[in-house]
């Protein structure tokens, strides 16, 4: 099956957001990496441990699948089963390929929605009203600004939010409003990388929202070098 294909010519800033995505999802898997080994070492060697370092390692967890997902959007690398397209005719595969693109960018609008109105108490923001599509914003929601994380210690770079969101009282831990945040970020993220999936199936550049029904067909290409730039 055609994909979209990763070799066609970039422009300097689809370059740039492409290695800058790429550069943050491996940060995030090197903190994670080096936060365990260190928890790991301190607790056989030294009987010592990072009491936030299991906190942080999930919150870093989280934002790499979060990221990742958009990112797997961007590139047509999510697996899928196209055992009943691959019988259709080229005009009905595209025709279930928009079909399939469509469904996506409801349910990614619904995530985005939901993601927000979760984290909008957190900011001292107010969540959506409507059960399915945002019809305003509601009035009297509880404030969660004040909800802090279990262990992660408060950073001074943060320390702003206090007057902005929390009345001017300050933080003992991390506020959850930084760490959730990454909830509506990313689903917003999530629904650009899908809206621009759709624009090249209808414009032809793309013929589906996967990249292959079987891993070992992505396995088998990566090996013969067919996607090296």
């Amino acid at each position: 099956m055609t994909q979209y294909q990763d070799n066609l010519p970039k422009s300097a800033l689809s370059a740039f957001f492409d290695g800058l995505e790429e550069n943050i999802i491996a940060l995030i898997l090197g903190l994670m990496t080096l936060i365990t080994f260190a928890n790991v070492l301190l607790r056989y060697m030294f009987n010592q441990s990072l009491i936030w370092g299991l906190e942080v390692v999930l919150i870093l967890f989280a934002w790499m699948v979060l990221l990742g997902i958009s990112y797997g959007f961007k590139k047509t690398s999510h697996l899928g089963v196209d055992a009943v397209i691959n019988i259709l005719p080229a005009r009905g595969q595209r025709v279930l390929a928009v079909i399939s693109a469509v469904v996506c960018l409801i349910y990614a609008a619904l995530l985005l929605k939901g993601a927000w109105d979760y984290w909008a108490p957190f900011a001292g923001l107010q969540p959506t009203e409507g059960r399915w599509f945002p019809t305003g914003f509601t009035e009297n929601t509880r404030d969660r600004a004040f909800y802090v994380t279990d262990q992660v210690p408060m950073l001074e770079m943060f320390r702003w939010l206090e007057g902005l969101i929390n009345y001017g009282d300050s933080y003992d831990k991390l506020p959850r409003v930084i760490p959730y945040a990454i909830l509506p970020f990313s689903t917003a993220l999530i629904l650009l990388r899908v809206v621009q999936a759709t624009v090249r199936i209808v414009t032809g550049k793309q013929n589906s929202l996967i990249v292959s029904h079987e891993a070992e067909d992505e396995v088998e290409r990566v090996a013969h070098g067919e996607y090296e730039e």
